[in-house]
Protein backbone atom coordinates (compact mmCIF):
# COMPACT_ATOMS: atom_id res chain seq x y z
CA UNK A 1 0.00 0.00 0.00
CA UNK A 2 2.53 2.60 0.59
CA UNK A 3 4.26 1.63 -2.49
CA UNK A 4 1.18 2.92 -4.25
CA UNK A 5 0.56 5.84 -2.61
CA UNK A 6 4.13 6.88 -3.19
CA UNK A 7 3.60 6.31 -6.96
CA UNK A 8 0.43 8.23 -7.20
CA UNK A 9 1.87 11.35 -5.13
CA UNK A 10 4.80 10.97 -7.79
CA UNK A 11 1.97 10.61 -10.66
CA UNK A 12 0.39 14.06 -9.43
CA UNK A 13 3.21 15.88 -8.75
CA UNK A 14 4.58 15.14 -12.23
CA UNK A 15 1.23 15.80 -13.54
CA UNK A 16 0.66 19.18 -11.63
CA UNK A 17 4.39 20.54 -13.12
CA UNK A 18 3.23 19.75 -16.57
CA UNK A 19 -0.32 21.49 -16.19
CA UNK A 20 0.84 24.62 -14.53
CA UNK A 21 0.94 26.60 -17.31
CA UNK A 22 -1.61 25.75 -18.85
CA UNK A 23 -4.15 26.57 -15.50
CA UNK A 24 -1.94 29.85 -15.44
CA UNK A 25 -2.82 31.08 -18.83
CA UNK A 26 -6.14 29.83 -19.02
CA UNK A 27 -8.16 29.50 -15.98
CA UNK A 28 -5.55 31.57 -13.77
CA UNK A 29 -5.33 34.60 -16.59
CA UNK A 30 -8.96 35.02 -16.07
CA UNK A 31 -9.27 34.59 -12.48
CA UNK A 32 -6.63 37.37 -12.51
CA UNK A 33 -8.28 39.65 -15.26
CA UNK A 34 -11.19 39.14 -13.21
CA UNK A 35 -9.67 40.27 -10.31
CA UNK A 36 -8.09 43.50 -12.30
CA UNK A 37 -11.35 44.11 -12.99
CA UNK A 38 -12.61 44.29 -9.38
CA UNK A 39 -9.96 46.38 -8.30
CA UNK A 40 -10.72 48.76 -11.25
CA UNK A 41 -14.14 49.27 -10.50
CA UNK A 42 -13.40 49.58 -6.90
CA UNK A 43 -11.09 52.49 -7.79
CA UNK A 44 -14.22 53.88 -9.36
CA UNK A 45 -16.12 53.37 -6.96
CA UNK A 46 -13.61 55.34 -4.39
CA UNK A 47 -13.03 58.22 -6.56
CA UNK A 48 -15.91 59.06 -7.95
CA UNK A 49 -15.37 61.26 -11.09
CA UNK A 50 -18.58 60.75 -12.52
CA UNK A 51 -20.39 61.73 -9.14
CA UNK A 52 -18.56 64.67 -9.29
CA UNK A 53 -19.41 65.64 -12.60
CA UNK A 54 -23.28 64.95 -12.32
CA UNK A 55 -22.46 67.80 -9.90
CA UNK A 56 -20.93 70.16 -11.35
CA UNK A 57 -23.25 72.74 -11.26
CA UNK A 58 -24.63 72.19 -7.49
CA UNK A 59 -23.29 74.76 -5.28
CA UNK A 60 -21.27 73.58 -2.59
CA UNK A 61 -22.17 73.95 1.13
CA UNK A 62 -25.35 75.67 0.23
CA UNK A 63 -23.46 78.87 -0.79
CA UNK A 64 -26.35 79.63 -3.42
CA UNK A 65 -24.85 83.91 -4.37
CA UNK A 66 -22.99 84.17 -7.25
CA UNK A 67 -19.59 83.76 -5.82
CA UNK A 68 -20.39 80.63 -4.17
CA UNK A 69 -21.64 78.94 -7.30
CA UNK A 70 -18.41 80.31 -9.18
CA UNK A 71 -16.12 78.77 -6.49
CA UNK A 72 -18.17 75.49 -6.36
CA UNK A 73 -17.88 75.17 -10.32
CA UNK A 74 -14.15 75.63 -10.47
CA UNK A 75 -13.95 73.24 -7.19
CA UNK A 76 -15.53 70.34 -8.60
CA UNK A 77 -13.83 71.07 -12.16
CA UNK A 78 -10.39 70.69 -10.45
CA UNK A 79 -11.98 67.82 -8.45
CA UNK A 80 -13.27 65.97 -11.97
CA UNK A 81 -9.73 66.64 -13.77
CA UNK A 82 -7.44 64.97 -10.77
CA UNK A 83 -9.95 62.20 -10.03
CA UNK A 84 -9.93 61.23 -14.04
CA UNK A 85 -6.32 61.40 -14.23
CA UNK A 86 -5.98 59.42 -11.03
CA UNK A 87 -8.54 56.97 -12.42
CA UNK A 88 -6.33 56.77 -15.39
CA UNK A 89 -3.35 55.86 -13.56
CA UNK A 90 -5.03 53.53 -11.54
CA UNK A 91 -6.14 51.95 -14.87
CA UNK A 92 -2.38 52.06 -15.66
CA UNK A 93 -1.44 50.27 -11.97
CA UNK A 94 -4.29 47.19 -12.65
CA UNK A 95 -2.92 46.53 -16.10
CA UNK A 96 0.84 46.77 -15.48
CA UNK A 97 -0.59 43.97 -12.58
CA UNK A 98 -1.82 41.80 -15.19
CA UNK A 99 0.75 41.87 -17.30
CA UNK A 100 3.39 40.93 -14.33
CA UNK A 101 0.76 38.21 -13.98
CA UNK A 102 1.88 36.81 -16.99
CA UNK A 103 5.06 37.50 -17.41
CA UNK A 104 5.63 35.69 -13.57
CA UNK A 105 6.27 32.47 -14.55
CA UNK A 106 8.75 33.49 -17.91
CA UNK A 107 10.86 35.59 -15.78
CA UNK A 108 11.43 32.73 -12.95
CA UNK A 109 12.15 30.37 -15.61
CA UNK A 110 14.59 32.43 -16.56
CA UNK A 111 15.59 33.29 -13.55
CA UNK A 112 16.57 29.91 -12.72
CA UNK A 113 18.13 28.84 -16.38
CA UNK A 114 20.64 31.51 -16.03
CA UNK A 115 21.47 30.43 -12.18
CA UNK A 116 22.38 27.36 -13.79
Amino acid sequence: MPILILQRLFLEIVLDIFYFPVWWYTKGALYALGRCFDLLKQGNTNLAPGLWLANIFIPMFGQYDVGGRIVSFFMRLVQIIARTFALFLWTAVCGLLFVAWLLAPVLVFYGVAYAI
